[in-house]
């Protein structure tokens, strides 16, 4: 009878410091996880009992601020610019979060440990719990511009501005948008309603196209091809390179042409059978010349160059997730021409094409972007900054060089495919135009593309436009890249 009893007072004496050992694991370690647990009630409830952290861009414009609801006494969400921040603040509705809404929500509503204290500290002297303010590396007066020329355009596009000396995002706009105002009120019915609303649209409004849409990158991609053959070839940009006006394929009857069919001619190739130095063939986009030096680099070096301007990655983000942006091993010369002129499987979201101009304008070292600078606690402790950090260096200072010179003359030479649009009075930027052929747009036009930096000789921006449909690069994209740089210098004081 004792040894029985022994045995059951050892059975529930294991049995209850198992359950001391689990409550307290459970309140010491996972108590900020349970609380973000999607099912729990008690923090659904609580959510809205007290005023969610704001969210402000770098100049202390505030995008996303929480105001009492005084007739249902609970704290709601609001947009105070509604599309234009849309794809960076994301919306925190009854049932979900998107964007910094979602990637930074246990600072925003105060669940992180880290505020602990300080929600401690203001239980002691009585005022209300409150989420900390994220402050984004965003400059309103680059975001503005940056929406509105999207939206002045009215087709579907995106664009995104980089600090090239630090990654930080300046700008980052998607056409069309949202209003998060309309998903982050507290009628459940309302919401359901605005909800299917949205996501039926044939526009796809809530698709971020800045970060999660991908294009062909066009003649943009030359960039690339250029970056390959300079640093494997040694070329330079005054090398003098084969210059076509049709160049063959082998295993293909279509040989590949230029623009038009023209001939990749300075006045000295008037047969279209000679050689151009390779700044002209990229000033005015040759697609024979880029294209022979992706059938002579080969798929391997290509994809190899791509891979340091940061495609083929599936783990970027900035903390918005990033579709990835693909350039494919190709094994066959006529392929690897097509891709080295950006078609073929190749696509690149406008993040990609910022980041291409942004690595050349910091003499070949690509920072890693990011949008959230810093985060403060209510009581104004800073909780944590965010270092610039280097993603790659996917050029060396010498190819930047010379590649800055290339893509300075595409604005500033008279036979540059972005004279006529980005040739800017008291202003040099340096370009390169892209024209995607995709041949699924109804209106029969191609993809436009641009990527650029501005000022040349002391880059302060790079940015990167897509516009679906919108025909020719430098007549669609241009245009509102060159008033993203113009609101911004002019913020800033450049």
């Amino acid at each position: 009878m004792n040894r029985a009893l022994r045995r059951v007072s050892l059975a529930c004496l294991v049995m209850f410091v198992l359950l001391l050992v689990n409550v307290n694991w459970l309140q010491g370690f996972d108590a900020a996880s349970l609380a973000n647990e999607p099912g729990n009630g008690r923090t659904f409830s609580e959510q809205f009992q007290f005023q969610r952290g704001s969210i402000v861009t770098a100049d202390q414009k505030v995008i996303a601020a929480s105001r009492l609801n005084k007739k249902l006494g609970e704290y709601q969400r609001h947009y105070p610019f509604g599309p234009m921040y849309a794809p960076i603040t994301g919306y925190d509705s009854l049932f979900s979060a998107t964007g910094i809404e979602q990637t930074e929500n246990k600072q925003l509503s105060a669940s992180d440990p880290a505020l602990a204290v300080h929600n401690l500290i203001d239980l002691v002297t009585g005022k209300p719990k409150k989420g900390a303010t994220v402050q984004l590396t965003i400059n309103s007066a680059a975001q503005t511009a940056a929406y509105n020329a999207l939206a002045a355009q009215g087709r579907q596009a995106g664009v995104v501005a980089l600090n090239p000396r630090t990654g930080a995002v300046l700008a980052l706009a998607s056409y069309p948008s949202f209003d998060p105002n309309e998903l982050a009120t507290l009628n459940g019915t309302k919401l359901v309603k605005n909800d299917k609303r949205l996501l039926n649209d044939p526009n796809q409004p809530l698709l971020n196209r800045a970060l999660n849409d991908t294009f062909p990158p066009g003649s943009t991609f030359k960039i690339v091809t250029s970056s390959a053959a300079m640093t494997d070839r040694g070329l330079t940009a005054s090398t003098p390179v084969y210059a076509p006006t049709k160049l063959k394929l082998p295993g293909v009857t279509q040989p590949l042409i230029n623009f038009d069919g023209e001939a990749c001619d300075n006045g000295s190739n008037p047969t279209g059978n000679g050689k151009v130095p390779l700044i002209f063939a990229f000033t005015v986009s040759c697609n024979t010349v880029f294209g022979n030096l992706g059938m002579q680099l080969g798929g391997g070096k290509l994809k190899q160059q791509a891979d340091l301007y940061g495609m083929n990655d599936p783990h970027l983000t900035i903390p918005l997730p990033v579709t990835q942006s693909n350039f494919p091993l190709y094994t066959d010369k006529a392929q690897a021409a097509g891709a080295a002129i950006g078609q073929e499987s190749d696509t690149v979201t406008p993040l990609q094409e910022a980041m291409l101009s942004a690595a050349v304008a910091n003499n070949g070292t690509l920072m890693r972007p990011y949008l959230v600078d810093k985060i403060t606690a209510p009581d104004l402790t800073p909780l944590s900054t965010t270092p610039p950090t280097v993603l790659s260096h996917p050029i060396s200072p010498r190819v930047a060089g010379d590649l800055n010179s290339m893509m300075t003359s595409v604005t500033q030479s008279t036979q540059g495919t972005a004279h006529a649009t980005a040739d800017v009075p008291g202003l040099v930027i340096a370009a390169k135009t892209g024209t995607a052929q995709t041949g699924i747009n109804n209106s029969g036009l191609d993809d436009a593309v641009f990527t650029c930096f501005a000022p040349a000789a002391n880059p302060q921006i790079a940015v990167g436009v897509v516009v679906k449909g919108g025909g020719l690069g430098a007549d669609a994209s241009a245009p509102i890249a060159v008033k993203i740089i113009q609101a911004y210098l002019a913020a800033v004081g450049k």
